[in-house]
């Protein structure tokens, strides 16, 4: 089973996506922030962290470069509600997924289950 850590800040988005990836069949583990997320990258496996980007204590771009010092096979995705931080995100980590909100869930679930269908496309070859 995909494990999915989540780093969102406002807790309605976060038991709202939580619910949405749970009901798509992803073991899902949520903090409500960045220093929260530090230590469960740090003892346990995931496959994805999705993190919002603007977040209390430690945002979700130093989140994104903890993880992939500590876990680099870790797939990295990010949500935020700021189109320019979005643009900043894209220079600073090239590759990286960003999900603009609002976002329909459906959306997000597409993204996750292409994330992974490319890995396990990759590892057929």
């Amino acid at each position: 089973m995909i494990r999915i850590l989540l780093a969102e800040d406002e807790q309605a988005m976060r038991e709202y996506l939580t619910r949405a990836l749970e009901r798509s069949s992803y073991e899902v583990v949520a903090v409500d922030r960045g220093t929260a997320a530090v230590p469960l990258l740090e003892s346990e496996h995931f496959d994805l962290l999705l993190t919002d980007i603007v977040m209390p204590e430690m945002d979700g771009i130093e989140l994104a470069r903890h993880c992939n010092a500590v876990s680099p096979e870790t797939e990295v995705m990010f949500i935020t509600g700021f189109s320019g931080v979005a643009l900043s995100v894209g220079e600073s980590m090239p590759g990286a997924k960003v999900l603009s909100k609002p976002f329909h869930l459906k959306d997000l679930v597409l993204e996750v289950e292409r994330l992974f269908a490319k890995e396990s496309f990759g590892e057929l070859k």
